[in-house]
């Protein structure tokens, strides 16, 4: 007995050792990406709520809005202070075992809130689903880089409710007609010239206006309540819409549908693959006679946080080697060449911005270095845990934030390689300034690219004039110039010896 007690005293004073060492391996875990090693926090705006009742951080979905007062204090210690209505939003991210609700705030005038444009209705966004708290701000900040009309404008914020530290959000614009919302004109000709739709595959919600057609189901969510007039007027237009697309002819279909945005909407739901894409939170609108695709909404359960186990759905959301944008009314057009021929050049213009989602000092790397306290604070100052399980269609957490972020690198680096080989385009990495292509920029560089002006050497596929304009425009001594000053340890302004990454069309054999 006393050898059993002097055993479960030893593994005990262990469990607790091993209990803190996990502690304080995870409490610097996610600021030990910034740079110097010190601190490099960027402030972010702090919200305070306090509700009529005090009961704000118990409130459930079905408790609807609640009487608050809210104020939003910014970086500039600028505030913005008034009453509003306060409930939680969302659907699974609402579920009653969510501990980290999303929240809507809603004020009776339309207000400017952070200089994110005027509007009486605001979403702060949870991310309780996705272990990094990254998700959704790297794939709106994308989806700004890609121009996709109506983009909300973001802004990451502490949040306390009733007193209660509740952690870090992500402010939003909810997807919603106005002019710095939507900007679509839905009360002209009695409000049956423009409107917004979400797609919506099954679920059913009281007060809001459904409709099928060709097998896809929407949401009329602006009009918000359509007369039966605007409501047929809505069906009609889309019913033509669909006649189009079952063209499959480029011509017919640009008659009635913006090609350009459904290419770029395209292109940002590929690429993070959201789980939802082929059930909800999908939007399309109506301006000028025209269906746009858009504004994206929704990507906490995106770039491979699906559980592959679950189904072969999730499967697929989660596989970066499979195509996921086959739903909806990209169902008619996704596998037509000349919408590849579209999307792939979309793709060769704006590749770097794709490949500065994962790469070394690209928009993960820059969200740490400046958010990493905030959102170890998330984690450290709160009940809520990187590491948590939170529903069975999430991916299980990986044990640690660093390795969470990690696998987020590595699905967004190999969905990439995907894309690339899907559009048919190839990868060329290269050093800039590295003329001869021998992996390192020296006098035997300023040499070639002196024998290529002298015509002494040719460039037939033009990789040397790639490798060795290092100004940009049309190759010349001065490429070469600035070559010798880099030799000569002038200041490296042109990022001369630094890794390139482009993609280009497969030659043709």
């Amino acid at each position: 007995m006393n050898s059993f007690i002097v055993f479960s005293k030893k593994f005990f004073a262990f469990t607790i050792c091993a209990v803190m060492l996990a502690s304080l391996l995870c409490s610097g875990m996610i600021t030990s990406y910034a740079a110097d090693g010190g601190s490099t926090e960027v402030p972010v705006p702090k919200i305070r709520v306090v509700t009529e009742n005090g009961n704000g951080t118990s409130l459930q979905k079905e408790d609807d809005y609640v009487n608050a007062h809210i104020t939003i204090t910014d970086t500039d210690d600028s505030v913005l202070e008034d009453d509003a209505q306060f409930k939680v939003r969302g659907n699974t991210t609402a579920m009653t075992w969510v501990t980290k609700k999303a929240y809507t705030f809603k004020f009776a005038k339309k207000k400017d809130v952070l200089g994110m444009g005027k509007g009486k209705k605001w979403a702060l966004i949870a991310n309780a689903y996705d272990p990094t708290q990254m998700r959704n701000f790297l794939t709106f900040d994308l989806a700004q880089k890609l121009e996709i009309p109506f983009t909300s404008n973001q802004k990451y914020v502490e949040l306390w409710v009733d007193d209660v530290y509740r952690g870090c959000y992500v402010l939003y614009e909810p997807v919603q007609e106005g002019k710095d919302r939507v900007d679509i004109d839905i009360e002209s000709n009695e409000g049956k010239k423009d409107f917004l739709l979400e797609y919506e595959r099954s679920r059913e919600e009281e007060g809001v206006t459904y409709f099928t057609t060709d097998y896809l189901r929407f949401i009329v969510s602006e009009p918000e309540e359509p007369t039966e007039e605007q409501l047929q007027y809505v069906k009609d237009t889309v019913v033509d819409i669909i006649k189009a697309f079952k063209t499959g002819d480029k011509d017919t279909i640009s008659q009635k549908v913006d090609l350009s945005s459904f290419v770029k909407f395209y292109l940002l739901n590929e690429f993070v693959k959201p789980h939802d894409f082929d059930m909800s939170s999908v939007f399309f609108y109506y301006k000028d006679g025209k269906l746009y695709a858009g504004p994206p909404w929704d990507y906490d359960l995106s770039a491979g946080n699906s559980n592959a186990d679950l189904s072969e759905r999730c499967k697929n959301a989660n596989d970066t080697q499979v195509t996921r944008c086959n739903q909806n009314f990209y169902k008619y057009i996704y596998d037509k060449q000349w919408f590849l021929d579209m999307a792939k050049e979309e793709y060769k213009k704006y590749h770097t911005d794709f490949c500065n989602m994962y790469q070394q000092g690209g928009m993960i790397d820059t969200i740490l270095e400046q958010h990493g306290e905030m959102i170890q604070r998330n984690f450290d100052d709160t009940e809520w845990k990187a590491t948590r399980w939170g529903i069975n269609i999430q991916k299980q957490p990986l044990p640690t934030y660093e390795r969470n972020v990690d696998y987020l690198k590595s699905w967004y680096s190999e969905r990439h390689e995907w894309m690339i080989g899907h559009l048919g385009l190839m990868r060329i990495d290269y050093l800039k300034g590295d003329a001869n292509n021998d992996g390192t920029v020296d006098v035997n560089d300023v040499t070639y690219v002196q024998k290529l002006l002298a015509r002494i050497i040719s460039d037939d596929d033009g990789m040397i004039e790639r490798r060795s304009n290092v100004l940009g425009g049309s190759l010349s001594v001065n490429d070469a110039t600035q070559l010798q000053r880099y030799l000569a340890s002038y200041e490296n302004r042109l990022n001369i010896n630094t890794p390139v990454s482009e993609v280009q069309d497969i030659p043709a054999a």
